[in-house]
């Protein structure tokens, strides 16, 4: 209602550029969207401090103060600092979901890795790594998704392999939530040109539509995958970079011509309308979609059924790409994170 801090805690000292083999963040500290579990009341961060420590860590919500911490640097044989936690963490099934990627640069010895740790502190880590020789980074803003079997989904980034046996990488991979073994897999046709190019899916997140998976990746195709994982459909028209929304049997994906709405219908892909030069990633609340532009440092809200402007407001500072509005209040206040501070709009 005001903005005024309720509380504030400081868990280490942010790692520097200068210690790191590449990147474009200085510091590094927290990247990854922080996730809320109701059942403990706990929210879990992962900070990377100096050292290049990755830790995750469970704060009581009301008060800020930590309740346990574990290091997630468990990628056997890997080097830490060229390690990233850019994804959104996930809470499902009694567990906190962790996925990690590169730097900016893609430098070093580094390999797209998930964990999953009790989200009470108390129980082993569970890991899967990308069994490829380096790469294929799980970096989508959005972080990994839950599907109706409750399944945990990930988006997987560009690997090693450009030709010969496929080898994990440019992918929707599904796994179980405590063990993280792999259930099911897919992979478009293109995933050695796709790796070559640097034309992968890891740039956004998987989403549930109507009962089956929409994802779109660098190359700028849109897949609609069924329960299984198996190829559907697909269609030209959507570079994808964020987090989708969904409502119903459409999906609004932020593609970087501008925020396109595709339609689920059976076992097709149908485009709707699209907002050309609003490139960022959507939230719904009533017949409303919310979305940022980064370039032109503006907010804006669109209805839902056609996209049709409905107010823009400049926000008046610099927004991340990856950057989404926050609806609270009932709907009536918009919460929009900035480069230089959070800013409530009525």
């Amino acid at each position: 209602a005001t903005g005024r801090r309720l509380w504030r805690r400081h868990l280490g000292t942010p790692v520097r550029r200068s210690d790191l083999p590449c990147g474009n963040i200085d510091p590094l500290g927290i990247t990854g969207t922080p996730a809320y579990d109701e059942a403990t009341g706990s929210v879990f961060v992962v900070a990377e401090t100096r050292g290049a420590h990755h830790t995750l860590w469970a704060l009581d919500a009301r008060t800020g103060s930590p309740r346990w911490h574990r290091s997630l640097d468990v990628a056997s044989g890997r080097d830490r600092h060229a390690e990233q936690q850019r994804s959104a963490l996930l809470v499902t099934s009694g567990r906190v979901v962790t996925a990690f990627g590169g730097l900016a640069g893609d430098c070093g010895d580094y390999v797209g890795y998930l964990t999953s740790v009790p989200t009470t502190g108390r129980g082993g880590t569970a890991v899967y790594a990308v069994p490829t020789r380096r790469e294929a980074g799980m970096w989508a803003a959005a972080g990994p998704a839950v599907d109706a079997s409750g399944h945990v989904l990930v988006a997987v980034g560009n690997g090693a392999a450009t030709g010969g046996r496929w080898d994990g990488s440019d992918s929707v991979l599904a796994l179980d939530p405590v063990t993280l073994r792999l259930v099911r897999s897919f992979h478009p046709a293109t995933w050695a040109e796709d790796n070559a190019g640097d034309l992968d899916l890891g740039s956004l997140s998987p989403v549930l539509v109507a009962g089956k998976v929409v994802v779109a990746g660098k190359r700028g195709v849109a897949y609609l995958l069924s329960p299984s994982l198996g190829l559907l459909d697909s269609l030209d028209g959507c570079a994808g970079f964020g987090g989708a929304a969904v409502r119903g049997a459409t999906a609004y994906l932020p593609c970087t011509s501008g925020l396109r709405a595709v339609t689920v219908r059976g076992s097709r892909l149908q485009w709707g309308w699209q907002a050309s030069g609003i490139p960022g990633s959507p939230v719904l609340a009533g017949s409303a979609v919310y979305v940022l532009d980064p370039q032109a440092e503006r907010f804006h809200v669109l209805a839902l059924g056609t996209g049709r402007s409905l107010a823009s407001l400049d926000v008046g500072a610099p927004i991340s790409r990856f950057a989404s509005p926050t609806v609270a209040d009932g709907g009536r206040t918009v919460l929009l994170p900035t480069m230089r501070g959070v800013v409530a709009v009525r």
